[in-house]
Order: structure tokens, then sequence, then C-alpha cells
């Protein structure tokens, strides 16, 4: 469901073959997530491409991580996300909430 690479320090995170994160899928992604931010320091860029469409339980895993990376002393931000997607971000105020790259490359460098 989920495919991982490590990038300068860096754990990224893509949807593999995924076009919705919604209610059907949310469960077992939250926890993977939430599993890299075990150790604390963790610096995690979540890649978006190729989702089109991500309801209110997909928006609040986004928002369960983040509170669990500033618990843990992580940083978390996304990338690539499409117009439509990034749409919806706005429409919830939400671009005012995450860290948001237009690429992947930006949001790896933008990790300090």
């Amino acid at each position: 469901m989920l495919k991982t690479e490590k990038i300068n320090n860096v754990i990224v995170v893509r949807f593999n073959n995924i076009d919705r994160f919604n209610a059907l899928i949310v469960e077992p992604v939250k926890e993977q997530l939430k599993s890299f931010f075990n150790k604390p320091d963790t610096r995690l860029a979540l890649n978006l491409e190729g989702i089109k469409f991500i309801d209110s339980s997909g928006f609040g895993v986004f928002l369960s991580i983040m509170k669990t990376a500033n618990n843990n002393h992580g940083q978390f931000k996304l990338c690539n996300i499409k117009p439509e997607v990034m749409e919806l971000f706005r429409l919830l105020q939400l671009h005012n909430v995450f860290d948001l790259h237009e690429t992947q490359e930006d949001c790896v460098q933008s990790f300090t």
C-alpha cells in the first residue's frame, strides 16, 4: 500500500497504486505512518503524487500524524499535491496547518 525510501536522512513515503485516500484504507496507512515516529527526531515526507482525492478521514490521518511527529520531536511534510487535492487543503484551511511543498526534491531539502 505504501512505498518507502530514504533520501538524505528523510523517510519519503508514497502511495503504491492508489489514487484515493479515503476511509477504506486510512487505518493501515495511519498505523504504518505513526510507526515511523517511534524513533525520535524522524523526518518524514509524504509524497501525494497520484492521489486525486482525499476524504475527511484522510485529512484526519494527516492531523494525527502531525501530532505524533510533534510529540516525538519529528517533522512531517507533504509534497506533490495535485491541484484538485490542493483545493481541498485550501477549502479546509489546512494549507496553513501543514508544511506543503510542490516537489519531492524541495520537500526533502526543506528539512533542517
